[in-house]
């Protein structure tokens, strides 16, 4: 079967309010960035297909991927929906290349959260109708820090801990264009954010940004036509644990460590931790990425805590995870998390800055979702 790569990325946004773009304008931005990226790519006649990753709620408009064609060239194309966020449309996009049916597919997700009035209704809209939705939890963070709770305790992790990680974030993201919350901060200036939700403080939790990202897959062959320094991708692992929150082990994420093993069999992997040069994965919740980093295989929950406290996750580290601060530093732009997590390796994997890299998603609070994508140059 054919390789794919990934031969165009390009972006629009990062901030928390976009006021002088739509949605549509920020995606078409981010489509011309990318088709830039690609050697000047004509999506009206070198693109065979086209993904978008949309959902009604977010957008706030019934059957809103009749929106998706025209800001990324799809008009009177086959446009697919993939109602998820980024990374699983990737990882659509991957498939539908890899079978030999399309050359060349576009991948696209986008998020404006500035624009949703009613953002803490929609997501209480998201719970569990029978036994979490009756509950009315104020505040949706109070589910994740039962998880961190549940998570720390089994694995004997601390605050101090997720102090280290928010440390680690912010000043990582100093190097990062689009990390407009990173800072030159210090563990005192953890110690004084304000509880949220015990254990997690405002600093644990990542904001939301609106951003839209494009990328390109394309066949081998055509890949090196296309772009001089291609970044294949070399497996795609995706898992939707249960659909009802509560059900799930509240210390480990096994969607997670599905998706990762689904990724890891195609391509052959052994042993992530050896093969991965860099990772980046979610963490929009600080300890979200030392839970994430047990599930991928890249550490154990015997050594997690010990790893993170001798920098082997560090920027300069053993294996540098989220060099670019990840959703602490960047936020979530809602469906194009995991696109960003792509974008972030695919510019580092260009820059010499590894070999190979690990991106994951997760879709937040109440989901139990995720998607894996290994890239290598």
């Amino acid at each position: 079967m054919r390789r794919v790569a990934i031969v165009g990325v390009g972006w629009s946004g990062f901030a928390e309010a976009v006021h002088d773009l739509s949605f549509r304008e920020m995606m078409f931005e981010a489509a011309m960035r990318a088709y830039e990226d690609a050697g000047g790519l004509d999506p009206r006649k070198d693109v065979d297909a086209f993904v978008s990753c949309q959902e009604d709620y977010w957008e706030g408009i019934a059957i809103s991927d009749e929106f998706a064609p025209d800001p990324v060239g799809g008009a009177m194309r086959s446009v697919y929906t993939v109602a998820g966020d980024g990374l699983q449309g990737l990882a659509q996009g991957y498939a539908m290349v890899r079978s030999g049916l399309f050359d060349v597919v576009v991948v696209e997700a986008h998020g404006k959260p500035s624009d949703i009035e009613t953002l803490g209704e929609v997501i209480s809209f998201a719970m569990d109708p029978v036994t979490i939705r009756p509950l009315s939890i104020p505040n949706p963070h109070a589910l994740a820090a039962l998880e961190a709770s549940a998570y720390m305790r089994a694995r004997g992790l601390t605050e101090e801990h997720l102090a280290m990680v928010v440390e680690k974030a912010m000043r990582s993201g100093l190097s990062n264009p689009r990390a407009r919350r990173a800072a030159r901060a210090s563990r005192d200036d953890y110690w004084e954010s304000p509880m949220v939700v015990e254990p997690l403080r405002e600093a644990d939790i990542a904001g939301f940004v609106d951003a839209a990202i494009v990328v390109v897959l394309a066949s081998g062959d055509v890949a090196r036509r296309l772009n001089d320094a291609p970044v294949w991708v070399e497996g795609v692992g995706w898992s939707t644990e249960t659909g009802t929150w509560e059900l799930h082990d509240l210390a480990f994420p096994r969607h997670a460590h599905e998706a990762a093993s689904m990724a890891y069999r195609q391509a052959r992997v052994d042993a992530p931790r050896k093969w991965a040069s860099l990772v980046e994965l979610d963490n929009r919740y600080s300890f979200k990425e030392l839970q994430f980093l047990e599930a991928l295989g890249l550490t154990t929950r015997h050594t997690v805590g010990e790893d993170l406290a001798n920098g082997a996750f560090s920027p300069r580290g053993e294996l540098p995870v989220n060099p670019s601060g990840g959703a602490l530093a960047e936020g979530v732009p809602l469906e194009a998390h995991g696109l960003a997590r792509v974008l972030n390796l695919v510019e580092a994997l260009r820059d010499g800055r590894g070999e190979r890299g690990i991106a994951h998603s997760w879709r937040g609070v109440p989901t139990s979702t995720s998607a894996v994508a290994l890239l290598a140059r």
